[in-house]
């Protein structure tokens, strides 16, 4: 049982475990404010720092791969190594690699200090969910636990989108880097004081060659998929990568059956909430995840937006997720967590369908605003309940590992998504020539890569069919 259960719960222990949450929520934070924070400053670092237009999106790649192809072995560091322990050196990573990120002057010290950066989070992420839910009982304790964290995850992608504007505006670039630094130091001196010690390390082999090929199939995988679209299918690195991939995490499932201490114990996947929690969470990563892609594009590039102004119409779709964050815990209580996910789907798929028709060049940011507002609202009702289905049902000493898959899913998703997308939004952005055709060709691309979207939104419905029914859940 948690703390909060407890009936003898005194006021001090309260309100410490309420700083524990506070704490946990801003871990959430750091990596969700990097998500838009980075996009609004991306002209100004391919001006001053010397980008190419195709190695610009490298700076969005690196840290993706990065990320996406450590969160396994982040997540069972956080349950055989310590999950305070991982969380400590997870915020310095990423604080190490922001500081560098703001001191680079040449593209490749940039990309290594966003490769470390995605590392960081990597180590991160997994480490915070699981002290979440280990630290709350399962069941409506731990559901409003979860909302906090996901409100924070909400307020970092507002905050990203609006200080990323404001920072590049009034102090450049690296401004944004540098943001992340003091509230790091935060994160560790607050770790250091409200988390409670691990215990020992546990003592056994290290599943080195599990660590091997699933941590490298899962990155080439991510590479493969992230980079086809931009390099094309053909080029002899992507080919590479999606050769290797497979071959390489089919070794790693042979190897984890035969381990006597694997790095990913088979066993986890005989509970049914994950199996489906992890299929839902890799729709999500393919549709809702990729939507605000698309968004900053067309304000930018179709409507004219500055980085400031892009920041400041974030803010009406993360709201709309607030909202979804806010009303989800109370949907769980009531029709149960399979339910909540049909109704986001359905909202998002209508919404992506909304937004797509509302991207008319000229038509102005209050076209867009009905389809931003359903999509948001979506993206905050299936984003919490699909963190609260992946950790239903798993044992503590499995809760780091079971966020490393599921967070995984969310990155392979992202990455395929966003190269399917982009694919089947590049012939109309290359229909015809001249700045008003250019934005009308870019606008109808954007709308087939929403309306797909909406398509594989539908996807989700069926995933979410498979989670078991609504349990009978205790008071809270």
């Amino acid at each position: 049982m948690s703390e909060l259960s407890a009936p003898e719960l005194s006021p001090a222990r309260a309100r410490r475990t309420g700083a524990r949450l506070a704490l946990l929520s801003v871990g959430h934070l750091i990596i969700s404010l990097d998500f838009t924070i980075i996009f609004v400053a991306l002209p100004a670092i391919a001006r001053d720092v010397g980008f190419t237009q195709h190695g610009l999106q490298w700076v969005v790649s690196a840290y993706a791969i990065s990320y996406g192809g450590f969160l396994l072995l982040g997540g069972r560091l956080s349950d055989l190594v310590g999950r305070r322990r991982m969380f400590l050196v997870g915020a310095v990573l990423y604080g190490l690699a922001s500081l560098l990120g703001g001191l680079a002057a040449d593209p490749a010290p940039l990309l290594a200090a966003r490769v470390l950066q995605g590392l960081g989070g990597a180590v991160l992420f997994p480490a915070v969910l699981s002290l979440v839910n280990t630290g709350f009982a399962e069941g409506p304790e731990r559901n409003r636990a979860l909302t906090v964290w996901a409100l924070a995850g909400a307020g970092g992608l507002s905050i990203g989108a609006l200080a990323g504007g404001l920072l590049t505006q009034a102090f450049g670039w690296e401004a944004v880097f540098f943001v992340n630094v003091p509230i790091v130091l935060a994160v560790v001196a607050g770790g250091l004081v409200l988390l409670a010690a691990d215990g020992p390390v546990a003592r056994g082999r290290f599943d080195a060659p599990g660590t091997l090929t699933g941590t490298a199939g899962v990155t080439l995988l991510i590479f493969a998929v992230a980079q086809g679209g931009e390099l094309g299918w053909t080029d002899p690195l992507v080919l590479t990568a999606g050769v290797l991939a497979p071959v390489l995490l089919a070794a790693f499932v042979a190897i984890e059956a035969r381990s006597a201490e694997p790095l990913m114990p088979l066993r986890l996947f005989r509970n049914p909430s994950l199996v489906a929690a992890v299929l839902v969470i890799l729709v999500f990563g393919l549709t809702a995840q990729n939507v605000p892609y698309f968004l900053t594009l067309f304000l930018q590039e179709v409507l004219g937006f500055g980085a400031l102004e892009s920041g400041l119409a974030f803010l009406a779709p993360t709201l709309a997720i607030t909202l979804g964050n806010f009303v989800c815990e109370r949907m769980i209580h009531r029709v149960g967590v399979r339910a909540v996910l049909l109704i986001g789907f359905a909202l998002g798929a209508a919404g992506a369908v909304a937004l797509g028709l509302g991207m008319v060049p000229g038509a102005g940011f209050a076209a867009l605003l009905p389809g931003v507002l359903l999509v948001g609202l979506a993206m905050g009702l299936v984003f919490e309940a699909m963190w609260v289905a992946a950790g239903t049902g798993v044992p503590d000493a499995d809760q780091g590992l079971a966020s490393g898959v599921a967070s995984t899913a969310v990155q392979v998703g992202l990455a395929a998504g966003l190269a399917v997308l982009v694919t089947v939004s590049s012939p109309g952005s290359a229909a015809a020539a001249g700045a008003a055709a250019s934005a009308a060709a870019a606008a109808e691309g954007m709308r087939t890569a929403l309306y797909t979207v909406a398509g594989g939104m539908l996807l989700g419905l069926l995933a979410a069919l498979r989670l078991p029914g609504r349990a009978k859940e205790p008071a809270a």
